[in-house]
Order: structure tokens, then C-alpha cells, then sequence
């Protein structure tokens, strides 16, 4: 079916700006000196949309200039408005009427749908402030957005690092300039010029399930509405929910999709869309598109109907309204099959409550202060539990949980520290309330809703129709009034009703527990699925510890078998064997690969790796944690910006490390570690000049990686080899990292390559090298920024009893400290069996001092390409070099 407007056929906009350029151009021209001067002195103070010309452009032009001046930066149809309007406040009431008919008798009926446009943008904010003014409740209940809404933080370096990692150069760097509030002034500055002055059309806004980004794209939709967001740059904003509209049926356009959210469906689309550099669309969710089929054309006009699927997709990929403003949402677990269909996104990561944030939400949600303090206070002293709830919607289900165990008086510590955990507590505790005389058919209404969540998130499916409810007989029952939310939608003959779960990863965990309710359980179709079963997959996982396997058996009368955990284990090992790299072993002196400024194309995501972490922290099961990472021997994070979080799983399963486990963190930037605030006295103490300023003076502040550093100094730590590669470490890591080496029950071997050290930190980090308790045995440095550090190295060679293998390639090795490195070498306290000195430039002094030093020490292997017959390494040699 053919838009409203489509019969009217309106010229194109080359011809409008040639027409409208003669008009003005004539009127000008009509118009003596003294008109023509009260004319632009009154253009001063003309605005449309909060624009005006700056007076600067305007002084001195003559008809010609002026008139292309007003149709270049009004576009031709305002340029005609603003221009009677003007001549109209400067007495000159004639020649506005004049134009005005000369204007009718050029562009004839057609213009007024055109001139209908300025008129048709308020109409239409008019319609997005009513529709979205009001936003449901979780319990269904209706708010309105500007209270339901919470500010959260916002860092816009988030999703994508550039190709030198983001490390933490300025580890007490304060709060606001690392992350923002999601305020007007910080959704403004989304799309604000770079270091370069160019304007990103596409901003990509990541974050967890949960966090907020739907209620974050909606306040910014709203905010426009209201004129607080991109003043004079966007004369319309729509909203896409991508899974939505992948479910709807037929073939569309995009035109379509913009009519469906006009005030009565009347719109004149197609001068709306001929200036797309002034359109924002809103695509929440756009790492629900599928990849575009090989043999599928992109669309490109706006009016071409095809599957939402193309048409999403040519939004994304800017082959259809190209100059248009693109607002993203998408999970953060796997970003770069989203990223590469985009072009230059500028990515934003959601970071979700700050430690603060979570404090204000605990006494908004309870109101009663003592019940907040009470709940707030069990939840800080988790710490694990604390940090989980750093996402929105896992802080309103640990409010809900604690809250009932509060008024029926139940012991606060059932509350576990797991996404899974919390999820299994929260519908526990939700049927509980129920009569007991009901749980036998609850138990059963239970499983068919899983049932129905599980087609749903196989099938790429958010919302359900009542048919699918009637066909489980779920419609009326008590879990659906409790887990379901009811849609209703406006049709051409009726009503149509949809449903959907409280929250998209509410039907994931429901997904996840099917596999276990179900007796029929079909593994392989979720470990092998997709990227959008990523959660799906953690919260099995995590169903599986011991303690959710009692309480599912418990409440839901179920028995999950031990075989489900051998596919799992056997699933594991999969991963691990076809995960790995397929490029050749890195041997002594060839690391092309750290050293490129490009990095070499992988086969799998980088960080793959994490998100199989994921997976195992949410089990909670040490023994089958070190089982399964027997399958993952070497762990490789790549160009992974690690969150609190991250660090917290990825500290859990380093301490579960089997015996031999390597782990690898390349260009991974490090977020800052929260510095904790002073007490008042404390403060004025300190500026006194009192001991406690000099005492934290002597107490080195924490790093982002101390909870790996004490995680790899557990007993039960099989962690032996860590290699920390373009990571650029700041000096208090240096410090942990060196109170770890004399603990760590496993670690031999050490990699520090490229991190930028400073003088002072390296120095730090080796004295831990030198304890009689280190156990490494393997160090390979490269530091070729840094003078001095070679002569700190070396002066552990004397100490260290377990160090034997040394590799110091790309390092700078003047004269004077391969003299000092000979002499340690020949010292009788130095235990060094292999050194290896590959890509260092050498003096023929030098070389002769190392010559000597193989001549009297046989036992010593020394690598050199220029050192005469020194022995080629062996394989194992190179290895672990």
C-alpha cells in the first residue's frame, strides 16, 4: 500500500533549492539599501528551531549570496518561511505577501505538504512525549520516566579499544572524568565532535543484561521530545526494538516502520525523510539482527518493502539513509560481531550503579530506613553479591528477595552471590507466597512456561500471542499474571494482545532451567546455539551447583541427573580444543605478533575466553571448575577492557587453577580501582599534617588486578606461567604483583612485555624476584623504553635461588650493563641456567664479555645470533621463552 503522500508526488529537493533560491534571490532584489539593510538586521533575531545565522555571515551580501546564504542553512521550504516571517517584523508586509503568492504559483498544491513539515515536528513531539511519558513497572504498574528513570554511568571509551589498550595510566584518576551521569548534558556529548571535530553518526551503547540501556534510549527519545536533547540538529527521533520487529510478519519498509509510530498513521514521510542528516534512529537491541544472507541485497530506499531483518540491517550497515544519526543498544557479550557492521561507531559502555548509586536504590526501594540500612548493610558485607548489583534490574530482584525474607523474618543469608543464584531465590521466593494446596499445579505451570521460553529464545522470539499461551495452557494461570507483562497494540480490526517476560533475561534464566525441568534435555542446541544464548548458557551453568540442584529438586520436584554435568565437562573440552590459535608457537626473539602495530586476525572473538569464565564462576563448584579449565590449559584475554567484574570471575577461576594453567592478559586496559572517600576527620587530620597522612603516604594504594594477584597466591592456585603484554601497568600494580611472586604457591614463569613500566615500579615489582620464597623460574622482560632496567634485573640474578631461565630480548644493553650482567653471571650465587639476548644490539666489547662468560660457565646456554656456536634451542626451550 502506497504512504498517504505518495499520490502527491512533491518535487525533488534540487529542484526546491532552485526555486527557492530564484524566489529570494528576486525579493532581495526588490528590495533599496535601506530595506535590504532593516531586513538583515532583522534576520538577526529570526530562529527556527533555535538556529539562526550568525551575524557575521549575513553583513555584506547581496541578493544573490543572501538568498543562497538562507537556503543552504534553513533548507529551501524554511528558508521561504523564515524569510516572510522577517520581512513581515521589518514592515514590509507587501513583499511577504508577494512572495507568498509568487511561492504558490512556482511550487504550486505540492508545497503545502511541504510547509506542513514545521508544523507536523511539533504535532509529533507532542505524540512521543504522550506516548512515552509513562513507563510499566516491573509489577506492572505504570510510572512516569522521569521518576522511574535512574541516572547511571556512562564511560564513552567503553566497548572498543583503540589499538594501543586502555590501560590505567592515571590509576587515582577521579570518577567523573572516566564515566559520566546519563544526564541531558552527557546523552548531548554522545554525539559531540571528536579530538579531530568530526561528528560520529553512530554511537553504540553496551552494557549487561539488565543494566539499563532500554531505559536509558527511552529517556533520551523522551528528552528530545521535550527539547532538552540535540537542539536544531534532529527534527525527528524514532524508536526500533529490534527483537520486536523481527517477530512482525510480512515485508516492510522503513518508511513503514516510521509511519507505525506517527500520531494516527498520517504523516508526510517523505519530506520528513529527504533531509536524513536531521533523523536519529533509536535501534534497541541490535545485537538481536541476524547476519545479513550472502545472497540478500541491502537495502537502500526507504520505501523498498523487505524483512525487518534488511531493512534493520541497512540502517546498521548505512546503506539506507546513510547521512542519519544511529543510537544503538546491545549487550556487551559479544560486541564485534555487532561492531564490524558498522561504520566508525563511537561506542559508549552503560557501567551501571556506582557503589553510591546502589546505597540511594536500597532506601528508594525499601522507603522504611531501618529495613534499607538493614538489607543495604547484608548486601555491602557480600562482597560478591555487592558487585553484582552494580546492574539495576539484579539490584530490584535482591530488593524483592531480602524484603520478604525481612517480613516473614527469614534468615538473610539464604541470599547467594551469583546472577543464577539470585534469579532461582527470586522465583522461589515469588511461588512460595502462593498456598501450598497449589504447588503441585504451579510446579507444573512452571515447567510449560519455561517450555514457552525456550521456543521463544531459540527462535529469536521476545513476544508471545495468546494462541502460544493457549496452545501450554498458560493463559489465566497463575505464573503468567507473575512473570508475564501484557501488551496491547492498536490494529486495523482489533486489538492485538502480546506477551512478554518481565525481562528479556528473565525468559533466558526460564530458557535455562527448561533444560533442567525437562526430562527430554537437548544440550547440544543451546552449547552449540548462537551468540544470543550467551546468558541462556551461563544460567545453566550455573543451575548446575550443588546447592541449586537441591533446591530445584526441593521446590520444583525435579532430579537433575550427573550425566547433565559430563555434557557440559565433554562440552568444555570441545571449546578447548577448537578455540585455540592456529598460528604457529611463538619462539625466542619472534614476537612479531606483540610487536606489530596491527593485530593479526584470530579465527575466534579474543575475548571468547571470558566469557566461558563467565560460565564457570556462576557454578560456584571449585572441583568441577578446576575439571573443566583442564580444558582450557592457556587462558588468552585479548584488547578486553576488564571491568570490576571481569576481575571478580576471572580471580574466582585463577584460584581454582588446575596445575599447569597458563594465562595471558594482551592489550587489556584495566579499569581504575574505586578509591575510598575519607572521613571528615580523617581529612582535616590530613591537612594538619597529622600521622595519618604520612602513614597513607607510606601505604601503597590497591590496583585493579590486586584480587587476581591474591587469588594466584591460594593453595589451591595451579596457575603457573602469567604473561602481562601491552597492558601499560601503572606502579601499584608493580606493588601487588611483587607481594604475590613470594606467595604463589605455582607461578614459574613471568612474562612482562611492553607495559610500560616506569623506573621505580620495575624496581618494585623485582624485589619480589628476589625473596628465597619465589618460585619462578622463567622471566622474560621486554622493556626497551627504560634504561636503568636491565641493572635491576641483574642484581637478583645474585639473590634469586629459583630463577634459571632469562630472556631479556629488545632490551637496551649499553656497554657498561653487559659488564655488570658478565660479572653477575659469574657470581656463585647466580643459579641462571639459559639467558637469552635475541633482538638486542650488541658490541663487538660485548660480545666478547659474553663470549668469556660461556667459555668459563659450559652450563650456561647463551642466545645470541651473533655468539658463535651457541646451541639452537630446543623446543621446549623455545616454548617457554
Amino acid at each position: 500500500m502506497d504512504p498517504p503522500e505518495a499520490c502527491c508526488s512533491p518535487p525533488s529537493v534540487e529542484f526546491l533549492v532552485a526555486v527557492a533560491r530564484d524566489l529570494l534571490q528576486a525579493t532581495f532584489e526588490d528590495l533599496n539599501q535601506e530595506q535590504l539593510k532593516r531586513f538583515r538586521h532583522k534576520l538577526r533575531d529570526a530562529t527556527l528551531d533555535g538556529r539562526n545565522i550568525p551575524w557575521g555571515r549575513l553583513d555584506g551580501l547581496d541578493a544573490m549570496d543572501l538568498a543562497a546564504q538562507l537556503t543552504h542553512f534553513y533548507g529551501p521550504e524554511p528558508a521561504l518561511d523564515v524569510t516572510r516571517k522577517t520581512l513581515k517584523r521589518a514592515d514590509m508586509l507587501d513583499v511577504a505577501a508577494r512572495l507568498k503568492e509568487q511561492q504558490l504559483q512556482r511550487l504550486g498544491p505540492s508545497s503545502s505538504t511541504l510547509r506542513s513539515i514545521s508544523e507536523y515536528k511539533k504535532k509529533y513531539r507532542d505524540h512521543v512525549l504522550q506516548q512515552h511519558a509513562k513507563v510499566k513497572e516491573r509489577n506492572a504498574r505504570s510510572v512516569k520516566i522521569n521518576k522511574r528513570f535512574t541516572k547511571l554511568l556512562i564511560a564513552r571509551e567503553g566497548a572498543a579499544l583503540p589499538d594501543e589498550a586502555l590501560g590505567c595510566t592515571k590509576e587515582l584518576e577521579p570518577e567523573p572524568q572516566r564515566a559520566r551521569r546519563s544526564d541531558t548534558h552527557t546523552f548531548n556529548r554522545l554525539f559531540g565532535r571528536d579530538e579531530e571535530g568530526q561528528r560520529p553518526l553512530t554511537v553504540v551503547l553496551q552494557g549487561p543484561a539488565g543494566i539499563g540501556k532500554t531505559m536509558a534510549a527511552k529517556k533520551i527519545l523522551y528528552d528530545w521530545a521535550a527539547g532538552k536533547l540535540y537542539h536544531g540538529q534532529v527534527d525527528f527521533a524514532f524508536f526500533l526494538p529490534c527483537r520486536e520487529l523481527l517477530e512482525r510478519p510480512g515485508a516492510c519498509s522503513l518508511a513503514d516502520l516510521v509511519l507505525d509510530q506517527c500520531p494516527q498513521r498520517k504523516a508526510p514521510l517523505k519530506p520528513m525523510l529527504a533531509r536524513p542528516e536531521r533523523l536519529l534512529f533509536i535501534l534497541d537491541g541490535a545485537d538481536d539482527l541476524p547476519p545479513l544472507a550472502p545472497h540478500a541485497a541491502p537495502c537502500t530506499d526507504p520505501f523498498q518493502a523487505a524483512d525487518a531483518a534488511r531493512v534493520l540491517g541497512g540502517l546498521l550497515g548505512k546503506t539506507l539513509l546513510p547521512a542519519a544519526r544511529l543510537l544503538v543498544t546491545a549487550r556487551t557479550t559479544a560486541p564485534g560481531r555487532l561492531l564490524d557492521r558498522l561504520c566508525s561507531p563511537q561506542c559508549a559502555e552503560v557501567c551501571g550503579f556506582s557503589d553510591k548509586d546502589k546505597k540511594k536504590y536500597f532506601h528508594k526501594f525499601f522507603r522504611d530506613e531501618r529495613l534499607a540500612e538493614r538489607a543495604y548493610r547484608f548486601v555491602k558485607e557480600n562482597e560478591t553479591l555487592f558487585a553484582l548489583c552494580f546492574v539495576p534490574f539484579v539490584c530490584w530482584i535482591v530488593c524483592t528477595v531480602l524484603r520478604q525474607q525481612l517480613e516473614l523474618g527469614q534468615d538473610l543469608s539464604r541470599t547467594s552471590k551469583t546472577t543464577t543464584s539470585v534469579y532461582l531465590l527470586f522465583i522461589i521466593s515469588v511461588l512460595s507466597s502462593a498456598p501450598a494446596a497449589d504447588a503441585p499445579r504451579m510446579r507444573a505451570e512452571l515447567r510449560k512456561l519455561c517450555r514457552l521460553a525456550r521456543e521463544g529464545t531459540l527462535g529469536h522470539r521476545a513476544q508471545f500471542a495468546e494462541k502460544d499461551l493457549e496452545r501450554l495452557e498458560l493463559r489465566g494461570s497463575k505464573v503468567q499474571t507473575l512473570f508475564l507483562s501484557k501488551k496491547e497494540l492498536p490494529g486495523v480490526l482489533q486489538t492485538d494482545v502480546t506477551y512478554q517476560f518481565m525481562d528479556q533475561s528473565f525468559q533466558e534464566f526460564f530458557s535455562a532451567l527448561s533444560y533442567l525441568l525437562e526430562e527430554e534435555r537437548d544440550l547440544r542446541a543451546l552449547l552449540q546455539g548462537e551468540s544470543h544464548l550467551t546468558l541462556t548458557t551461563r544460567f545453566l551453568f550455573g543451575l548446575l551447583n550443588p546447592d541449586r540442584v537441591s533446591d530445584m529438586q526441593r521446590h520444583f520436584g525435579v532430579a537433575v541427573p550427573e550425566r547433565v554435568k559430563q555434557d557440559v565437562l565433554l562440552w568444555m573440552q570441545e571449546q578447548g580444543q577448537g578455540r585455540r590459535r592456529a598460528a604457529p608457537e611463538k619462539t625466542a626473539g619472534t614476537d612479531a605478533a606483540e610487536d606489530a602495530e596491527e593485530p593479526e586476525e584470530e579465527e575466534c572473538e579474543p575475548n571468547y575466553p571470558l566469557e566461558l569464565l563467565y560460565c564457570l564462576y556462576e557454578t560456584q563448584e571449585d572441583a568441577f571448575v578446576r575439571q573443566a579449565l583442564r580444558c582450557l590449559p592457556e587462558l588468552e584475554l585479548e584488547r578486553v577492557r576488564l571491568s570490576r567484574m571481569d576481575l571478580v570471575i576471572l580471580s574466582y577461576c585463577v584460584r581454582c587453577c588446575p596445575p599447569g594453567q597458563a594465562l595471558r592478559l594482551v592489550s587489556c586496559g584495566l579499569a581504575p580501582a574505586q578509591k575510598k572517600k575519607k572521613s571528615l576527620m580523617k581529612r582535616l587530620h590530613s591537612s594538619l599534617g597529622g600521622s595519618s597522612s604520612q602513614a597513607s603516604k607510606r601505604k601503597p594504594q590497591p590496583s585493579p588486578l590486586r584480587p587476581l594477584f591474591e587469588a594466584m597466591t591460594d593453595e589451591h592456585c595451579g596457575l603457573n606461567s602469567l604473561t602481562l603484554c601491552r597492558c601499560k601497568l601503572p606502579d601499584s600494580v608493580c606493588h601487588d604483583l611483587s607481594e604475590a611472586l613470594r606467595e604463589a604457591p605455582a607461578l614459574t614463569e613471568l612474562g612482562l612485555l611492553h607495559n610500560q613500566l616506569s623506573e621505580a615500579g620495575l624496581r618494585v615489582l623485582l624485589e619480589g624476584l628476589a625473596w628465597p620464597q619465589c618460585r619462578v623460574q622463567k622471566l622474560r622482560v621486554q622493556q626497551p623504553s627504560l634504561q636503568e632496567a636491565p641493572q635491576y634485573i641483574i642484581s637478583i640474578l645474585r639473590q634469586s635461588v629459583a630463577l634459571s631461565t632469562l630472556d631479556l630480548g629488545d632490551c637496551q644493553l649499553p656497554g657498561p650493563v653487559v659488564t655488570s650482567l658478565c660479572a653477575a653471571l659469574q657470581h656463585p650465587g647466580c643459579r641462571l641456567q639459559t639467558l637469552s639476548l635475541t633482538s638486542v644490539e650488541l658490541s663487538k666489547e660485548s660480545l666478547k664479555e659474553l663470549q668469556a662468560v660461556k667459555t668459563a660457565k659450559p652450563g650456561l646456554v647463551i642466545i645470541h645470533p651473533a655468539l658463535d656456536s651457541h646451541p639452537k634451542p630446543s623446543k621446549g626451550l623455545s616454548d617457554a621463552l
